[in-house]
């Protein structure tokens, strides 16, 4: 508590307080000092809050051109993006992606240039990054405000800024026509390197030509490819060419290479020359036109005869002859359409073959159930029930149902009530009606088919216990 009191005596002139007297063993007096404790607290609380919002960092982004002056068709400028705090990264800064329509933009490649600047009578520091750009059509070209995110040190949340827009434009190098490749550079080196596979040449041998352009301040993919041409008596087979950027060693950009590679497979003896290439480029250090150039190789092949080529040039020559031409009958084209016209009906018509298959599935299947409940299969069932032991007299009935003649005995005829008679008397005479029964079903079939059925849209009877008759 006197430590307290100590620090608050201090401060109190600062903060224009007044301490208060604190007498010896007072209840009132412990209270006072309390009080005095709480409000220097939240004194100090406020101070605290208001210099850790004021040291909340700052973020800047600023952009320029090198060079700021026109450029030419081909070649290079360089967008210097900086990239500064007043206080620290904890990481490295999101950069934005840049698309130019008409021109070759090479990002960052991830080195960074560390700068330091006074801006508004603070100290900034931090990265400059490069953005390289070859533009290959002459006309004006903006670009938009780039928008850097990053997180500074003593930051809560990470912050954003934006560069102002910029815009440059691009002229035709003197001397170079719309549309032709355009290489601009501060310096060109072409070379040529050739490698024979044999000494001295013959037919089947192979001779192998590489040419090495390497160009400062530009960028390898704007180095455009040599022409090399076919040559009578040579088969080429280029190669694909290698493309890198070049540096000085500490990882800064210099420069663009390309190499091409061709080899040429000799087919005849004789004397052969490759010309020399020539390549007009635009020298940005003394603006003017330039050519570099290799010079041409000649050599000479001897006949080999013990070389035999992989594919017989006087075979291939003899298979085009008149003896080699394949004849098509016109028999055998006729049943080769037909052929076709049956497979490609099989395919094409398959769903509408299946459809069909399956409707007529469908038909036999409704057939058969509708045979199953008609009278007439009903009635060829009548014969095998009465000679069964016992006899049986259920296919007669569903049969008259069936065949809308009710269930009343006088619609089955006398031979039936003699049956029944027959079988309830009491001399049952059961066999012998049944004989008589059997004989007389073709009678009561013929007198069926002539008596009017029982339809569904009769009147029906008055007795209620005859509804089960109609079905």
């Amino acid at each position: 508590m006197n430590r307290v009191v100590d620090i608050a005596s201090r401060l109190a002139p600062t903060l224009n307080l007044r301490t208060p007297q604190i007498p010896c063993r007072s209840e009132p007096a412990r209270d006072d000092v309390r009080s005095f404790t709480t409000t220097l607290t939240a004194l100090l609380l406020c101070l605290i809050t208001t210099a850790t919002l004021a040291a909340e960092p700052e973020l800047r982004v600023q952009t320029r051109l090198q060079p700021d002056t026109s450029v030419m068709v081909g070649g290079m400028l360089e967008l210097q993006l900086d990239v500064l705090t007043d206080s620290w990264f904890t990481d490295a800064p999101a950069l934005p992606d840049l698309k130019l329509p008409g021109a070759l933009v090479l990002p960052p490649d991830g080195h960074a240039e560390h700068i330091n600047q006074t801006l508004d009578g603070k100290s900034f520091n931090g990265m400059r990054y490069s953005y390289r750009i070859t533009p290959n059509l002459a006309q004006g070209f903006d670009i938009p405000a780039l928008t850097v995110r990053a997180t500074p040190g003593q930051a809560s949340t990470p912050l954003s800024a934006q560069s102002q827009p910029l815009h440059f434009t691009v002229a035709q190098p003197p001397g170079f026509q719309p549309g032709e490749p355009v290489l601009v550079a501060q310096g060109l080196r072409f070379t040529q390197k050739v490698v024979n596979s044999a000494t001295p040449l013959k037919v089947g041998d192979s001779i192998t030509r590489q040419l090495t352009m390497q160009a400062d301040d530009a960028m390898a993919m704007s180095l455009p490819a040599p022409s090399m041409g076919d040559v009578n008596g040579l088969s080429r087979y280029p190669k694909s060419p290698q493309i890198s950027n070049l540096d000085d060693g500490r990882g800064n950009f210099s420069g663009g290479q390309r190499i091409d590679t061709v080899t040429y497979r000799i087919d005849t003896e004789g004397r052969y020359n490759l010309p020399a290439i020539e390549l007009k480029w635009w020298d940005a250090s003394s603006r003017q036109t330039r050519t570099a150039h290799v010079p041409a190789v000649s050599f000479d092949a001897a006949a080999n005869s013990a070389y035999k080529p992989v594919f017989s040039i006087a075979e291939d020559l003899k298979n085009l002859g008149q003896q080699s031409r394949v004849h098509l009958s016109r028999h055998w084209l006729l049943l080769s359409t037909l052929l076709l016209v049956v497979v490609l009906f099989g395919w094409f018509g398959r769903p509408f073959v299946q459809r069909v298959f399956l409707a007529g599935q469908a038909r036999r299947r409704a057939r058969h159930a509708a045979w199953l409940q008609s009278a007439d299969y009903t009635w060829r069932q009548i014969p095998a029930q009465i000679n069964g032991k016992p006899a049986q007299l259920s296919a007669l009935y569903l049969w008259a149902r069936r065949s809308r003649r009710g269930l009343k005995l006088s619609n089955l005829g006398p031979r039936l009530q003699d049956l029944l008679r027959a079988c309830y008397s009491q001399q049952p005479t059961e066999d012998q009606a049944l004989r008589q029964l059997k004989k007389s079903l073709s009678t009561l079939h013929g007198q069926a088919e002539h008596k009017p059925s029982l339809t569904a849209h009769a009147l029906r009877p008055l007795n209620p216990v005859h509804e089960k008759d109609f079905p």
